[in-house]
Formats: C-alpha cells, sequence, structure tokens
C-alpha cells in the first residue's frame, strides 16, 4: 500500500530564499551530513547558481513549499558540482529539508515531480550522492527506484558515501 504524499510546490528559488534556506538549514541535525552550518552568502550564491541552471537547462534546486506556501527547503537537480571525485558530468539530484518537515513525504513527493520535470528537459539519468549514516535520505533513494551502484569516500572527509543511479 502506498503512501499518500502531501502536497507541495517547488519554485525557481529568489533572493529571499536564501535567508530562508539559511534559517532553515541553520539546525545542526540538518547540517549533519551536509558539511555543517553554512553563511547566508553561501546561500546566496546558491541560489542565484540555481537561478542560472534554470534558464539554461530547465532545471535546478528548487524551493520547496508546503502547503501552508512555508518554506522547508530545497529539492531538485542540477550538474554534479565537484570535478576532483564522483559521478562528473553527471545530473545529481538532491533534498535537503528543515527538521520540521522530516517524515511527512515532502522529501519523497518533491523528488518524484524533480523526476518528472528532469525527464521533460531531456535527461535520460541521474544520481544520487548521499552519506552512508543518512538513512532518511537512503530510504528516499529507494522509494524513488533508484539502485546503489558504488560506493566512495569524500576526499575532504573521507566519509563514506553511497552514489545511486536511476534511468529516465
Amino acid at each position: 500500500m502506498s503512501r499518500l504524499l502531501p502536497a507541495v510546490r517547488l519554485r525557481v528559488p529568489t533572493d529571499e530564499d536564501a535567508y530562508a534556506w539559511h534559517r532553515v538549514f541553520a539546525d545542526p541535525e540538518v547540517m549533519e551530513f551536509h558539511g555543517g552550518r553554512a553563511e547566508r552568502s553561501a546561500y546566496e550564491e546558491l541560489t542565484a547558481r540555481q537561478r542560472r541552471h534554470d534558464a539554461e537547462r530547465g532545471f535546478c534546486l528548487w524551493t520547496v513549499l508546503d502547503e501552508d506556501g512555508e518554506v522547508v527547503g530545497f529539492t531538485g537537480a542540477q550538474p554534479w558540482p565537484h570535478s576532483e571525485f564522483g559521478p562528473v558530468g553527471e545530473i545529481e539530484i538532491g533534498w535537503r529539508l528543515a527538521r520540521s518537515a522530516w517524515g511527512k513525504g515532502y522529501a519523497t513527493a518533491a523528488a518524484h515531480t524533480t523526476l518528472e520535470r528532469v525527464r521533460a528537459a531531456g535527461v535520460t539519468r541521474v544520481v544520487a550522492m548521499v552519506d552512508a549514516r543518512n538513512e532518511r535520505s537512503i530510504a528516499v533513494t529507494r522509494r524513488l527506484g533508484m539502485e546503489q551502484v558504488e560506493t566512495f569516500r569524500t576526499p575532504d572527509s573521507l566519509r563514506e558515501g553511497y552514489c545511486f543511479r536511476l534511468e529516465l
């Protein structure tokens, strides 16, 4: 029996979303697998880069809004941002949500919408790079039908992670 997913809305990130992302990602639990808290300027750069991705490619890391129109994080797709390791040249899907949004199906619902949008943009395969200890994100990859294809270690933290892949 499949779980009913919540209604989510995705939008191209605005300048104001940099402030919202900075606020919702200030929680150490949220950032446990993402290198810790970032400065607001990092989110200003990230939201600007995502607007460029959307304009150039038709997809990006979109801002996730809950049923009340509140920013609860992001989900979407972008070219793998590292050249020193990982699936260079691949399109990575990902999600990061506020602690208050965990366990409600937002990540899965938004990721399904992401898959529809990247498929419509002509992408034929996506990857998800997940810290091996991040059980919640691993569960989302499984709900999406992704297959684990590789184990890796990040060059900076040497943490173990998994590369999941899905043919669209």
